[in-house]
């Protein structure tokens, strides 16, 4: 459950030799690596288990970041220049591991930064957090609070980003009115649930039932999909599913026979969601996250470093896996490196003050507001343009880049109401 992860599982000597030696390669000058020149990041996020498809790819990515980074000379502070380790905690989705994983990555092997995916896990690491001052981050916004002072959402802002697959859908396919929904009953279904409410009331899509809500165990959806699709919607939503639920979901839309539009926050491993139901199903599919080598990512705006190479490079090492998470986390490095070389130290006080220093922050797609405070009670989440994603003839191609912001300044309080009746605001969460 706990592992030290180095590049290609080397020691520790070996890593910085190698590190070393991938910079003379490529001709960068650097100065000596002494073994004291490393910092450490802690990768504290389910790499096992039915939510690791939003850990582990992750994980892969930050090597990946980490090869790059270190070959062009690491981490340059006041005091000299800083290789990178990722310590990865293996914390299941668990809230207690979580808690113990926190601890021993801050205690034992003096992380500077915690990445996390978040939801029902940050209950567990919040007191350490509190306790020690370390910044953390979440790929969950909805995890924020007025308490939660070292806590950033820097990367990914779920799930108020899924208004923008909806609000695209109502502009190009104005004549579906009806939908439905079913999500898993948990920390991460409920906010998405919510937000998804909200976004097609101010689209004037009507919901035909209640959201259907189904335990995490469950395993069989054949009943779940029989029931969904009882009265004939126009459009199924999957909200924020796990990938372990949306690819059965899928299979038993095709194979009950449903021919209406499909929306999900995800569709990670969508080539084998096809292979599982067909190209014809799966065209028009809309979700929110783009494989890294559409063309889209390659305009000026994007602050990502060359997408299109790194997901070339990712899918060489780990081809078949490439998901939601493979790129958030080396995102959020990147937010990470910019703010501690601004402030000329990893302690993590200083990097979150010139992370957010200026209200501003260098997003993925785009130059992004430090938001929150209306919907969270603090300022923490990164919220810009988000991108649109539709399967195309068996492609995932980006469609448009919404706003966010524009999109909660017209229908913010709908957005509330419906998160205040699933009990998500800031304040309900106990």
């Amino acid at each position: 459950m706990y592992t030290k992860i180095f590049k290609d599982g080397l020691s520790r000597r070996r890593f910085l030799e190698t590190a070393a030696s991938a910079a003379a390669l490529a001709g960068i000058n650097t100065r000596v690596l002494a073994a004291d020149k490393v910092i450490k990041i802690g990768f504290l996020a389910p790499l096992t288990g039915p939510v690791a498809a939003w850990g582990k790819p992750g994980l892969d990515g930050c090597q990946i970041w980490a090869e790059q980074v270190n070959a062009a000379g690491g981490i340059k502070l006041a005091d000299g220049d800083y290789m990178v380790e990722f310590v990865g905690y293996d914390n299941e989705y668990d809230p207690a591991k979580a808690r113990t994983g926190a601890t021993k990555l801050i205690r034992e092997e003096d992380v500077k930064f915690v990445m996390m995916l978040g939801g029902d896990t940050w209950p567990g690491a919040q007191p350490v957090a509190d306790r020690t001052g370390m910044l953390f981050s979440t790929l969950l916004p909805s995890d924020l609070a007025p308490d939660t002072e070292t806590l950033l959402a820097p990367a990914e802002v779920h799930p108020i980003y899924n208004v923008t697959g909806v609000e695209w859908l109502a502009e190009n396919k104005p004549d579906l009115k009806t939908a439905v929904i079913c999500a898993q009953d948990d920390a991460l279904g409920l906010p998405s649930v919510a937000t998804y409410l909200a976004a097609f009331e101010a689209a004037g899509i009507e919901m035909l039932e209640e959201p259907l809500l189904f335990d995490p165990a469950t395993t069989d959806f054949a009943p779940v999909v029989t029931k969904l699709i009882a009265k004939d919607p126009q459009i199924v939503c999957l909200d924020t599913c796990y990938s372990d639920y949306v690819h059965p979901i899928a299979e038993q839309l095709f194979q009950q026979g449903y021919k209406g539009q499909i929306i999900s926050c995800t569709a990670d491993f969508y080539d084998q969601m096809i292979d599982k139901t067909s190209v014809e199903f799966m065209e028009g599919f809309i979700f929110q996250f783009p494989d890294f080598d559409d063309p889209a990512l390659n305009d000026e705006a994007i602050n990502f470093k060359n997408p299109n190479g790194f997901f070339a490079e990712y899918t060489k090492r780990h081809p078949g896996e490439w998901g939601a998470v493979s790129w958030e986390y080396a995102s959020i490095m990147d937010l990470w490196k910019d703010g501690a070389e601004k402030a000329g130290t990893a302690e993590p006080a200083a990097v979150l003050a010139a992370m957010k220093d200026g209200g501003r922050g260098l997003h993925a797609f785009g130059t992004a507001d430090w938001w929150g405070e209306d919907l969270f009670g603090i300022d923490n989440a990164l919220v810009g343009n988000w991108p649109v994603v539709v399967i195309e003839n068996g492609k995932a191609r980006i469609k448009a880049f919404k706003s966010i912001p524009e999109w909660y300044a017209k229908h913010g309080d709908l957005l509330k109401k419906h998160m205040a009746a699933y009990g998500q605001m800031w304040n309900q969460r106990g």
